[in-house]
């Protein structure tokens, strides 16, 4: 038995991907004069706990696409830095599992999910090889992602009593304690009514915004929206972003316009999921109903 260890010691000791850890940062804190707070965040966790976040319905959001993103990029990034559990916690019935298992049975339990990690990287890569979409040959490589996500809100206390609680899945618990850390350090800018709340508008760009408001929602809707295809790499490009924004609207894909929001006129008044302030997207016509678009 001792030697059993020993070898697996030695054989996992050989994994060692680049570390991703959960993180959130705020990108635009906003204030309204009525005290209401808007706050944009980044947040960075784990893609199998992407449909538990998405419950939330208070939260506008956008996150990294498994369709947008090519299959070799998304291969490399699952190889060299895959999702690895933080807890391996002992089976047992109901939704939550118990105490950890024993360091050695976590070495297996590693182990045996880095080898499911290259079966899925292999069986994906024969899909890709005969010519299957990345929108199916990706979503073998979902378990073992990290996931990149925009969300904007005004209500975040139920979403933090429910999440950054002892209950909950620990890699949701991490992340809405990130998240939670990284509001409560940010200072609010406040805005006065007609000023706008425009996530990924940097501070050296405010005044051109300021001048331009129009093109600059644009922009902070098309950066929102690149979310999807992970391409923000600190390349900013005006035209690029507001092409984007275009073709967003045309097509009838609003969910990016839900980010940007000037104050409303009654603080206590829903626009959309937002309280006190006026989403942008309820201010284009047939927002809710494409179809009528034609």
């Amino acid at each position: 038995m001792n030697r059993l260890r020993e070898w697996f010691t030695r054989l996992i000791g050989r994994d060692k991907p680049e570390k991703t850890t959960f993180s959130a940062r705020v990108i635009a804190d906003s204030i309204s004069e009525e005290g209401v707070r808007l706050i944009t965040l980044v947040v960075v966790f784990n893609r199998f706990i992407l449909a538990e976040f998405n419950t939330h319905r208070m939260f506008s959001r956008n996150s990294a696409s498994s369709r947008a993103i090519p299959f070799k990029k998304q291969r490399a990034m699952v190889w060299r830095n895959p999702y690895i559990p933080i807890h391996w916690g002992a089976n047992q019935s109901g939704m939550q599992a118990g105490a950890e298992v024993s360091a050695f049975k976590i070495m297996l339990a590693r182990f045996a999910w880095l080898r499911a990690r290259d079966c899925a990287i292999i069986f994906a890569w024969i899909l890709y090889k005969i010519g299957i979409h990345k929108q199916v040959t990706n979503r073998l490589l979902e378990p073992f992602m990290w996931h990149t996500v925009v969300v904007t809100a005004t209500e975040w206390e139920n979403y933090f009593a429910l999440r950054d609680n002892p209950q909950a899945q620990p890699e949701i618990q991490v992340a809405a304690a990130a998240m939670r850390k990284a509001i409560d350090e940010s200072t609010p800018r406040q805005l006065k009514k007609g000023e706008w709340h425009l996530p990924f508008i940097q501070l050296d760009e405010r005044e051109w915004a300021e001048a331009n408001p129009l093109e600059a929602i644009k922009v902070s809707v098309g950066r929102c929206a690149r979310v999807s295809y992970l391409t923000h790499d600190g390349v900013r490009d005006f035209d690029k972003d507001i092409e984007l924004f275009v073709r967003l609207v045309t097509s009838g894909h609003m969910s990016p316009c839900e980010h940007v929001a000037t104050p409303a006129d009654d603080p206590t008044k829903f626009s959309g999921n937002f309280r006190g302030w006026t989403q942008y997207r309820k201010t284009l016509p047939n927002e809710d109903n494409f179809a009528l678009a034609a």
